[in-house]
């Protein structure tokens, strides 16, 4: 494991490159990068499948590679119903794809010297070291079956999800919505004292679990910066990268150019769950919480000018957001051989992502070294160091476990290659 870690690390340091992006995309030849223009047009025809069905109401996908789009297509509707036509400037709920940006946004302010990743949770937040740990076997966490964590949470389990935290997938799923949830926190600091006095799963660092341990990500960087997270990264991250359309919650400007959120139904055709209007929960919340978990809307642009910037190793445009070294750390596996099983067999974990171990075991086109992550509305996007390319696809449908357009998608893009 450790060769394979020092083989990737090399993998990444060679594959960086400063590669400006026009800030208005326009569409390159795809021979020009080794991409064949026929294979490509094979994406369309797949994708519209999935609205034809009745599977999914629309899709973005896009492709960049060697700093140039090759790819970038709208498929469907943005409303069914009204038969608005998908754009490429649609604005998408991108859920968990969050967590990457977060993440982020904490090693900023790793670069500046606040911290370091082994240091203790309970420096910035002091409840975490009152945490406790579930017995194995406990079916709830009860008082007297709890024990002393073996270890303290430090701050990279947090970017790990190697903490322990309790979460929705695992251990006692029902109190502890209930007790993140009723009544809803107030912001950022009620939420993640709630996180910090429910016991944990597991002791830290003994296993990895997903959580919403990238919403205490988030929070951190509000308690070092001294602001609050959106601020944070339309400072740092969202103004300085042109991600104009990324954003908490979304006013009636843009409001518009906002997707209908669907959920499958009968025979699992989509029904509308979140409409596309005035009336969709991003406009009409409270702006109180950001969430480095899954909170932030954006588009296929935005997204795609994030992802460029991590695969020219912290810089696009001229503008550098991390050091190459710290992208590197970022993209390497820092779980060892703990099971995944969301990402599932063949892959790790770096510092806000999933990265491709065995390409054989994972079952995955995507190149060893790889790294992605995807949202809960079925979103997803991933940087392939090895290829230098950059693949994303967005749609609204939530669960979209009875789909498999994300991976048809990623070997779409695959066997377009000509190198």
């Amino acid at each position: 494991m450790r060769q394979l870690g020092l083989k990737l690390c090399a993998v990444l340091l060679c594959s960086f490159a400063s590669v400006a992006v026009s800030k208005e995309f326009r569409i390159t030849k795809a021979e020009s990068v080794g991409i064949s223009s026929e294979r490509l047009a094979r994406i369309e025809p797949a994708m519209q499948r999935y609205v034809d069905a009745s599977l999914t109401p629309g899709v973005v996908t896009a492709i960049m590679r060697k700093g140039k789009l090759v790819h970038f297509s709208a498929i469907g509707d943005m409303d069914v119903a009204s038969k608005k036509p998908m754009q490429r400037d649609a604005i998408f709920r991108i859920a968990s794809m969050t967590k990457p940006i977060a993440s982020v946004a904490l090693m900023i302010l790793w670069e500046k010297g606040h911290f370091q990743l082994r240091d203790p949770l309970s420096r910035f937040i002091p409840a975490f070291g009152e945490a406790k740990v579930r017995i194995a076997g406990e079916p709830t966490a009860v008082t007297d079956s709890l024990e002393e964590p073996r270890r303290p949470i430090q701050l990279r389990d947090m970017l790990t999800h190697t903490a322990g935290l309790a979460n929705n997938y695992i251990g006692d799923v029902a109190a502890y919505r209930a007790h993140m949830t009723q009544p809803r926190p107030k912001n950022n600091a009620e939420q993640i004292a709630r996180l910090a006095s429910f016991p944990l799963n597991y002791h830290p660092g003994e296993e990895w679990q997903y959580s919403s341990a990238t919403s205490v990500v988030g929070h951190l960087a509000e308690i070092i910066s001294g602001q609050s997270l959106d601020v944070f990264l339309e400072e740092n991250l969202f103004k300085p990268l042109d991600m104009k359309d990324t954003h908490f919650y979304l006013d009636d400007t843009k409001g518009g150019r906002l997707t209908t959120q669907y959920t499958p139904g009968e025979d699992n055709k989509i029904t509308p769950q979140d409409p596309g209007d005035k009336e969709s929960r991003w406009i009409t919340s409270e702006r109180s919480i950001f969430s480095g978990s899954g909170g932030l809307v954006s588009t296929a642009r935005d997204y795609l000018r994030f992802q460029q910037m991590m695969l020219n190793g912290g810089e696009l445009d001229g503008v550098r957001i991390l050091s190459p070294s710290t992208v590197s750390l970022m993209l390497e596996n820092h779980t060892g051989d703990l099971d995944l099983w969301l990402p599932g067999p063949g892959m790790g974990f770096g510092l806000g992502y999933g990265i491709v171990m065995d390409r054989g075991e994972a079952a995955t086109p995507l190149s060893q070294g790889s790294a992605y992550w995807g949202g809960a509305f079925c979103t997803i996007s991933w940087i392939d160091p090895e290829k230098e390319l950059v693949g994303l696809l967005m749609t609204q449908v939530r669960p979209y476990t009875h789909i498999n357009i994300r991976q048809d998608f990623q070997v779409l893009t695959y066997q377009a290659l000509l190198d």
